[in-house]
C-alpha cells in the first residue's frame, strides 16, 4: 500500500499526458476538417417549377496567379423541392458537408421574390448556424447567373456584391442594406413590410471597345451596382425604388453622411455634399391619420458642371438660388416615394407599427386603411455651411 501511495503521482503523470496525446490525434481538438466541409460565403434562390434551385458559392484553398494563395470559390447548383432538400444535395453531389456560419450574403432572383419569400428563407432563420447579420439582396435576373459570374474587382462575385453594402456605402445615401433579421422583423411585424437592396450586373467595357455578346463567359469580366431598391409587402416584392427615392429614403433615415445629390444653379447643373442629415417620419391624428416627412441638411458645394473661378471654388457659401433647388428637387423624390410605397400597398415607413405601439384602439380602427388613408404633409430644409 505504502509503495502504491508513494507512485501514485507518476502515474496520474503518465495517465494525464496519454489522455492528451489522445485527444490530439483523435478529435483535432474540435477543429473542421476543411477537406470534408463546404463553407458556404453566398447561397443564391431562383424559383423551378418544381420548386427551388439553390447556388452555393463555397470557399476552396486555391493558389493560382490571381490569388497568389488566396481564397478562390466553386459554385455548386441543387434543385429540389424545399431549400433544406437543396442543400441536401449539394451534399450528395460533393461529399462535403454544408456550413452555414460564414454566409454573408442571400440573393433571391427576380422570379423568386414574386411569391412569399419567407417560404424558402425560413430554412435559414431556423438554422442556428446561421448568422443573423448575414445580408439579402434581389438581383436582377437569375441569382445562379451572378454567383458564377466572374467579377472584374473580387476574387468571386459575393465578396464584390458585399462590398456594396458597406458602411461607407451606406452613409452615401446610394443604397439600403437589409440583413436577415431585420427583414424577418418587418415581416412578422404588423406592418408586414420590409425592403431589399437590387442589384445588376453589367459588363466591363475599356475605353474604345464595344460590348461583345458573343464573347465567351470565361472572358466576361461583371461589375455590380444596387443603386435600386426592392419593396415588399407580406414577403412579395409589389414595387421597385429607383434611385432617386432610395436617396430619398436614406436621408429620412438619417443615414446620409458625406453623399451627394444634383441641384440646379439656374440652368446649370451642381453637385451638393451632405455634411449632416437630421430626417424624420411622423404619424399624428388630427381630424384623421397625417404623416409628416420632414428633412434637414447641411450642405457645401461639391462641384459644377461648367468651368467656376478661384474665388467660387474657394468659397464655403451655398447660394439661396442653390439651396431653393435643393428643397424642391428633395422635396419631389420625397413626395414620389411616398406614393409608390402606398400605391403598391406597402407600409414602407411602418406607419401600423407606430399606431399599435402608441393606441391600440386607433390601431384597431385604422389598420386596414393605412398606409393609403395617410395624408402626408413634406418640410425639407437645406442650409449652407455658413
Amino acid at each position: 500500500m505504502k509503495k502504491f501511495l508513494k507512485t501514485l503521482p507518476s502515474k496520474l503523470w503518465i495517465l494525464l499526458f496519454a489522455a492528451v496525446i489522445f485527444t490530439f490525434f483523435s478529435n483535432d481538438f474540435g477543429l473542421v476538417d476543411i477537406q470534408k466541409t463546404a463553407i458556404i460565403l453566398a447561397a443564391g434562390i431562383d424559383r423551378t417549377e418544381q420548386g427551388f434551385s439553390v447556388t452555393a458559392q463555397i470557399a476552396v484553398p486555391d493558389s493560382s496567379d490571381r490569388t497568389k494563395g488566396g481564397t478562390s470559390s466553386v459554385n455548386i447548383e441543387a434543385e429540389g423541392a424545399t431549400v433544406s432538400d437543396c442543400i441536401s444535395r449539394i451534399y450528395s453531389k460533393t461529399g462535403w458537408v454544408p456550413k452555414l456560419v460564414f454566409c454573408n450574403l442571400i440573393v433571391m432572383g427576380e422570379e423568386a421574390v414574386k411569391e412569399d419569400v419567407v417560404s424558402y428563407l425560413n430554412y435559414f432563420l431556423r438554422n442556428e448556424y446561421m448568422p443573423d447579420s448575414c445580408l439579402l439582396a434581389v438581383c436582377a435576373g437569375t441569382a445562379h447567373e451572378l454567383l458564377v459570374s466572374e467579377s472584374a474587382i473580387d476574387d468571386s462575385s459575393s465578396i464584390a456584391v458585399t462590398k456594396l453594402f458597406s458602411e461607407e456605402a451606406k452613409k452615401s445615401g446610394k443604397v439600403l442594406v437589409t440583413s436577415l433579421k431585420d427583414f424577418a422583423i418587418g415581416y412578422y411585424g404588423v406592418s408586414e413590410s420590409g425592403y431589399l437592396p437590387f442589384v445588376r450586373m453589367t459588363e466591363q467595357v475599356h475605353a474604345g471597345e464595344k460590348k461583345d455578346e458573343t464573347r465567351p463567359e470565361e472572358e466576361r469580366r461583371m461589375i455590380y451596382s444596387a443603386e435600386e431598391t426592392a419593396i415588399f409587402s407580406h414577403g412579395r416584392m409589389v414595387a421597385l425604388l429607383p434611385r432617386e427615392q432610395t436617396l430619398a429614403f436614406s436621408m429620412l433615415q438619417g443615414n446620409v453622411f458625406a453623399g451627394t445629390f444634383n441641384a440646379r444653379d439656374g440652368d446649370e447643373p451642381v453637385t451638393l455634399s451632405v455634411l449632416t442629415n437630421d430626417g424624420g417620419v411622423k404619424l399624428s391624428f388630427s381630424r384623421g391619420p397625417r404623416v409628416e416627412f420632414s428633412l434637414d441638411l447641411r450642405v457645401r458645394l461639391c462641384c459644377r458642371g461648367l468651368a467656376a473661378s478661384m474665388d467660387d471654388i474657394a468659397g464655403d457659401e451655398v447660394k439661396g438660388e442653390i439651396l431653393a433647388s435643393a428643397e424642391e428637387i428633395l422635396s419631389g423624390y420625397v413626395r414620389d416615394l411616398y406614393e409608390t410605397a402606398t400605391e403598391s400597398g406597402c407600409d414602407l415607413f411602418h406607419l401600423r407599427r407606430d399606431l399599435y405601439r402608441s393606441s391600440l384602439s386607433r390601431y384597431a380602427e385604422w389598420k386596414e386603411a393605412l398606409p393609403a388613408a395617410a395624408v402626408p404633409s413634406y418640410r425639407v430644409r437645406v442650409h449652407s455651411t455658413k
